[in-house]
């Protein structure tokens, strides 16, 4: 593993890139992603089943975006298709949060080569939902 200096600021910008996908029991998502990951319902639109639009903060920064399965033109996303990666300063305790809110165990928590420590579940929807503690390289000033 090569060593690179942080350049990184202390500010971090504003999130600007949403992971969005569809689910077929958008509520019942929610209710995992809360429950068993620890997202934040920031707001969810639509009236009894049928969610329109939500967004689920991830309390580091970020968060992803989601709704029901409808027909109209131009989202194809298919449900159980997507795959996000979160960063967790104490990933024992997510994995062991996860585990207790039923989760479907994907990949056990490990650590990896590069030096992080990792676990991968998958939700009802059938998403991937890989859990680390590695943040990525460092943005190039």
């Amino acid at each position: 593993m090569t060593e690179t200096t942080d350049t990184r600021s202390t500010t971090a910008p504003p999130p600007t890139v949403w992971p969005a996908f569809r689910a077929r029991d958008a509520r019942a998502l929610i209710r995992f992603l809360v429950d068993a990951l620890g997202f934040e319902e920031t707001a969810v639109y639509g009236e009894g089943d049928v969610v329109q639009h939500a967004q689920l903060s991830w309390p580091p920064g970020g968060g992803v975006m989601l709704g029901s399965v409808r027909d109209d033109e131009g989202w194809t996303v298919a449900p159980g298709s997507t795959g996000c990666y979160l960063v967790s300063d104490d990933v024992d305790a997510l994995f062991d949060r996860a585990v207790a809110a039923g989760a479907e165990v994907f990949r056990p928590l490990q650590d990896t080569d590069y030096g992080g420590r990792e676990f991968a579940v998958r939700d009802p929807e059938g998403n991937l939902w890989s859990v680390g503690s590695y943040r990525g390289e460092p943005r190039r000033s």
